[in-house]
Formats: structure tokens, C-alpha cells, sequence
């Protein structure tokens, strides 16, 4: 066998032993779902002794300061015109 078959078939093996590892991850993620032991949190969801409260004023307040030297870098730096 030369040299450039024995790279091909190495990368196949490494690459069919990442395909191999995946499915299993994916088969124990599913396993371990239907057993009820895993219970991601959703991205949404904040404990209530971390989440900060927003008052009527600081809903309705602006956030976008176009004239903040980070805005105006931004838009600077990528060409934009400003």
C-alpha cells in the first residue's frame, strides 16, 4: 500500500470514528431523555433571585444612543458612512 492510501484510509477511520462517537452521544442523549434524568434549562428561564425587575420607565426607555463613540466606531470602522 503507498503512502497517500494509508492517508486515505487513516482519515476515513478517524473520520467514520467521529460519525461513530456522535451517534452515541446522540443515542445515550436520548436514552437518558426518556428515563427522565435529563433536564435541560431552557434558555429563557432565570431564577427569580437573579432576574432584575424592570419598572414601567425602564421598559419604555431608549437604549440605542447613535451618537455613543461605540456606535460611531462601528460604524466606522465597517464603511458604513457616519
Amino acid at each position: 500500500m503507498s503512502t497517500k492510501d494509508k492517508d486515505v484510509a487513516e482519515r476515513r477511520g478517524f473520520l467514520k470514528a467521529l460519525g461513530l462517537g456522535g451517534a452515541a452521544v446522540a443515542a445515550t442523549a436520548g436514552i437518558a431523555e426518556a428515563a427522565g434524568t435529563y433536564d435541560p434549562q431552557r434558555a429563557d428561564s432565570v431564577p427569580t433571585g437573579i432576574a432584575r425587575k424592570e419598572d414601567q420607565a425602564e421598559r419604555v426607555k431608549a437604549r440605542y444612543q447613535a451618537n455613543s463613540a461605540d456606535v460611531q466606531a462601528f460604524y466606522r470602522t465597517n464603511r458604513y458612512g457616519g
